[in-house]
């Protein structure tokens, strides 16, 4: 069985995607609809964002095994987390290790780097279309829209009046 490779992001109009390792927004909206689409699958992430989850929640993501890429060859998760953290070196590494266990999808959850390397090679993109043009310093890649079937899952609005979409792209065959 071939493991499905599904980035989960939410980006701003601008593609922004991140300011100081961190999301530019809240949503709470969009955290339910991440927690959902990825519960249950391995995630995949740079170290940077593993270290932003730890500084947030304490701990890894719940009910996900973790795959950390990671460019410094003796970097360990904290050896609480080791059960669920794995280090990885390469984006073929992860998806090997997902195959062999037999996962169905392996869901790329970040940063910038992250989404750049596997975009190439995403069978689907979960987004989260936040409608404004937001500063940052971290930013998703561009697409081609000819690569992708668009549909439109579901909108919103915060009650400061930040309006977003939930959008699924399946990549064209």
């Amino acid at each position: 069985m071939r493991t499905e490779l599904v980035l989960v992001v939410a980006a701003a109009s601008n593609g922004c995607i991140g300011q100081n390792n961190q999301l530019p927004w809240h949503i709470p909206e969009d955290l339910k609809h991440f927690k959902a689409i990825t519960t249950g699958h391995p995630v995949l992430m740079g170290r940077k964002t593993y270290q932003s989850i730890l500084d947030q929640l304490g701990k890894p993501l719940p009910n996900r095994h973790h795959y950390v890429l990671t460019r410094q060859a003796d970097w360990q998760a904290l050896p609480e987390h080791r059960g669920q953290v794995d280090p990885v070196t390469s984006i073929e590494q992860a998806l090997w290790q997902a195959e062999m266990r037999n996962e169905s999808s392996l869901m790329v959850v970040g940063g910038a780097d992250v989404y750049a390397q596997t975009l190439a090679l995403a069978d689907r993109i979960e987004l989260t279309e936040v409608l404004a043009e937001v500063k940052g310093d971290a930013f998703f890649p561009s697409l081609t829209a000819s690569d992708w079937q668009r549909t439109v899952l579901g909108e919103g609005q915060t009650p400061n009046g930040l309006a977003y979409r939930f959008c699924r792209l399946t990549r064209k065959p």
